[in-house]
């Protein structure tokens, strides 16, 4: 070390020397252990060059020409060293090779990367914000761990390959119960066409498509409930989707006694009832504890939908019962048959089928319940569409 000035170099490697005084003939020598590759040998204090001896064993070195009797031979061997726990201030640049971490990493490390046989590469860090951070080139947060969670967060909207995710792997939200009743206004995702673009959409639009593709089905279209009502009415008619309705009535209460429930047609929406003394041809026949009752009129008002009812005490029960309407878009007229049970104004129990059509062909598309005097005071009256397709 002549001329050195400064402390003392950190040794680079250590080395250890074998040393032996050769018999006549002699070519291989027993060292005390050696690196293949790591080795110098000297003969009289000459050095040999690396085709002039075989040292592969990590233990012998054979002399490529025996040696004479009193030949002097040194062998000198090199171990590599290890550098543990540096501290690097700037850059470290790994030139043409590759950075292998061997040990994992800590959860007291602040910044670490390691290899875990089961885990591969290690990433590990302790920030206040997030533990692992990834930035693009501009210096912008590409992806982050918050701290102390497991969740990855995503500064932009994440690109996953076409099929890349499997359907038992997709949990959105924790995939729980929504703990209510479905509502119109509430979002599926659909596939758009099955292109590859998901879209929200109403649970509206899946009820309008299920009416489209249940044949004969029968779909809910309209429901009001009567409080002291003049009337009710019903304009959901949709010849696209209906053949025929279905209307149910629900404990339906004259205001006043002795009143029978009627029904007109509309033909302009509702604007304007059928009311003429000869819109409609009505046959009907009920039955009451002791008697039955019967008619026809070739040219009423209206059509029944019960008879006189009561509303004394006891008798608060309304009319129950249902009405079907045939086709009224078609260029027939259009026809009405229906039945219902109801306390009969003298309190009876009475039953009563009715059937009756228009006198002239239109399209209604809307029809109107009323008493023949007085509101209706109590009830529910639903309207259900006949699905054609």
């Amino acid at each position: 070390m002549a001329g050195y000035i400064g402390t003392g170099a950190v040794p680079q490697a250590t080395q250890k020397r074998d040393s032996f005084t050769a018999t006549a003939g002699q070519t291989s020598f027993p060292t005390s252990g050696y690196t293949p590759g790591y080795v110098d040998v000297y003969m009289n204090g000459v050095k040999l060059a690396p085709a002039d001896f075989t040292a592969t064993n990590s233990s012998d070195v054979v002399l490529a020409v025996a040696a004479v009797a009193n030949d002097t031979l040194e062998i000198i061997s090199y171990s590599t060293f290890e550098v543990s726990a540096q501290t690097f201030t700037g850059d470290v640049t790994a030139s043409g090779g590759t950075f292998l971490p061997t040990g994992d990493t800590s959860a007291g490390d602040a910044a670490a990367m390691g290899y875990a046989a089961a885990d591969g590469l290690v990433l590990t860090g302790q920030g206040s914000t997030s533990d692992v951070t990834i930035k693009n080139d501009a210096d912008a947060t590409v992806m982050s761990i918050p701290t102390g969670t497991t969740g990855v967060t995503f500064a932009g909207t994440p690109t996953f390959p076409d099929g890349s995710i499997n359907i038992a792997d997709l949990d959105i939200d924790g995939g729980t119960d929504i703990g209510a009743a479905l509502v119109d206004a509430d979002l599926m995702v659909v596939d758009d066409g099955a292109g590859g673009t998901n879209r929200k959409a109403t649970m509206s639009r899946l009820a309008t498509y299920m009416g489209t593709k249940i044949g004969g089905g029968l779909e809910f279209i309209a429901s009001t409930d009567a409080s002291d009502t003049a009337t009710i009415s019903f304009t959901g008619f949709d010849s696209s989707k209906y053949d025929s309705y279905l209307f149910t009535f629900l404990n339906v209460v004259s205001a006043t006694d002795a009143k029978s429930l009627l029904l007109l047609t509309s033909t302009d929406g509702g604007s304007n009832y059928d009311t003429g003394s000869s819109d409609y041809v009505v046959q009907y026949f009920g039955y009451r504890a002791g008697a039955a009752f019967q008619g026809f009129d070739a040219t009423s008002a209206n059509i029944n939908v019960s008879a006189s009812q009561g509303t004394a005490s006891g008798e608060e029960g309304g009319c129950s019962g249902h009405m079907f309407i045939y086709s009224p878009h078609i260029a027939l007229p259009t026809r009405v048959a229906g039945q219902s049970f109801f306390f009969h104004s003298n309190g009876d129990i009475a039953n009563l089928v009715t059937g009756g059509q228009r006198t002239s062909s239109a399209d209604v598309d809307a029809v109107r319940f009323l008493y023949n005097s007085g509101n209706i005071a109590s009830g529910t009256i639903n309207m259900y569409g006949i699905v054609n397709s």
